[in-house]
């Protein structure tokens, strides 16, 4: 049994994933348990085994080669088959010129359309649809991005013409008119403060959609390096009463501030990122692990460490909540006397 079993110098962290039912540890091994025989993902919901009848394996094989059986509750087989699952159906939305109904995706895969969408949306953040049009998006922000003319870049996203790439709602997800994203920001009007807080000077722009950035120790000629070709203001009223509710959750971040619009872009898995994000209650904190598998993709630890450094408005989009696994606080964009103080703040 031992030559079959997982490297033994890793069985303690293995044992605090099965504590903490960690899904992101599905797939990764799986936990026998010689006293009932059987074998589950390490987020199995049934009552925990004592640790001395606990044995950790690669994967279900070498579990089974022991004599050991897979739990009906959790199915801990069923983890590489809905990923291979997940997997072609990306292949299939990534190389079909139209939108795949549900249905088609469950049929191909095997499942019944509302299974498959579950499945779909633990492994992703997304339902098949939704996976689509993002993809989509982040195909026209690419485009628009390196195109010279916008007519070009449509095309390139995939798109049969203009007409399917605004009925796409592209626009409205994207907050920026499409020209603006080839000209860095040409035609749209910014507005912008740098205000003092407890926290430090504080940089704050919005678009008419909602705040596209938030930062500490930054002004105008870093907001003119994002947005080059983009008319910089200096706010007005309208701009203030926004200017009063971003300082209002920088002070109080222990408070909800879900209302204040935002206006970010990002791909698909660093907006899944960032929703989540902004589902961590205050006062409370998350590792990478488990934001890349909150996001849909347990393995994707450093991708959700650079969507988390990638965000562009602090507090309102909360990365100070994400820390590492050893409960150390890691890193931050404004320096960790700021995220520690976040933290403190939100646990008052």
């Amino acid at each position: 049994m031992e030559a079959k079993e997982a490297d033994a110098e890793s069985d303690t962290g293995r044992w605090q994933a099965v504590l903490a039912r960690d899904r992101a540890s599905d797939g990764r091994f799986v936990t026998g348990v010689l006293s009932t025989g059987i074998y589950c993902r390490p987020s199995c919901a049934a009552r925990h085994p004592r640790r001395e009848n606990v044995r950790f394996f690669a994967d279900g094989a070498a579990a089974r080669a022991t004599g050991l059986r897979p739990c009906k509750r959790c199915s801990p087989d069923d983890v590489a088959r809905d990923e291979r699952a997940v997997l072609a159906a990306i292949a299939a939305i990534k190389s079909a010129e139209q939108l795949l109904a549900l249905a088609d995706l469950a049929r191909f895969a095997g499942y019944s359309p509302a299974h498959f969408q579950r499945v779909f949306a633990r492994h992703t953040g997304l339902s098949p649809s939704a996976y689509a049009r993002a993809l989509r998006a982040e195909r026209s922000a690419q485009a628009l991005t390196s195109e010279q003319r916008v007519t070009d870049a449509i095309y390139e996203a995939g798109f049969s013409g203009p007409s399917r790439f605004y009925a796409a709602n592209t626009q409205e997800r994207l907050g920026m008119t499409a020209s603006a994203w080839v000209n860095g920001g040409a035609g749209v009007t910014i507005s912008w403060a740098v205000v003092p807080t407890s926290l430090g000077e504080m940089l704050v722009a919005a678009t008419d959609k909602g705040v596209c950035r938030l930062s500490f120790n930054e002004g105008p000629d870093e907001l003119a390096r994002r947005f080059p070709r983009a008319e910089l203001a200096e706010g007005d009223s309208a701009f203030a009463a926004l200017l009063a509710q971003v300082v209002a959750a920088v002070e109080r971040p222990d408070q909800d501030f879900a209302h204040i619009p935002l206006d970010v872009k990002g791909t698909a898995f660093q907006e899944a990122v960032w929703r989540e994000l902004r589902r961590i209650p205050p006062g409370e904190t998350r590792s990478y692990a488990q934001i890349a598998a909150a996001a849909g993709n347990p393995r994707a630890v450093r991708a959700a460490g650079s969507a988390n450094g990638a965000n562009n408005v602090a507090v309102l989009i909360p990365c100070h909540r994400v820390i590492r696994t050893d409960g150390t606080l890691g890193g931050y964009a404004y320096g960790l006397e700021i995220k520690r103080e976040l933290l403190m703040r939100e646990s008052s």
